[in-house]
């Protein structure tokens, strides 16, 4: 049962970025997902540890404002170990989008630590990598 709940929330967390068809996106639904006090840590291009607002924010900003749209992200490969209360998830992703008028794509490696909470599984922390 907890593999079938960390794809869930995997799941669920790739999409809150989502906002094609005109859909809005729904970053806030990550402060649902990631414990309080959670870690996100992007390695490049420039190192940057955040906190969940300081993540949210600023791509709250791009995927409402208009420059960036048509936007998806989606896991393509993973393998998850669970011990107990805890979880670790290495996986490969793809995304795809319309930034600046510029159709992209892309893709990278993430990596989500998830911990078991009495309202059931969430995200403690996670890095990503996007390859060049």
């Amino acid at each position: 049962m907890s593999k079938a709940e960390i794809d869930t929330l995997t799941a669920e967390f790739f999409g809150c970025f989502d906002n094609r068809g005109g859909k809005a996106a729904d970053v806030d639904r990550i402060r649902r997902l990631v414990v309080p006090g959670g870690v996100i840590v992007m390695t490049g291009p420039r190192f940057t540890v955040y906190t969940v607002d300081e993540f949210i924010e600023p791509r709250r900003e791009l995927l409402a404002g208009g420059r960036l749209v048509e936007f998806a992200e989606w896991e393509t490969s993973e393998r998850t170990e669970i011990a107990g209360d805890i979880a670790s998830r290495f996986g490969e992703y793809r995304k795809s989008g319309v930034l600046d008028d510029e159709p992209f794509e892309g893709g990278g490696t993430k990596t989500i630590q998830f911990v078991r909470t009495p309202e059931g599984w969430r995200i403690a922390a996670f890095s990503w990598y996007d390859r060049p």
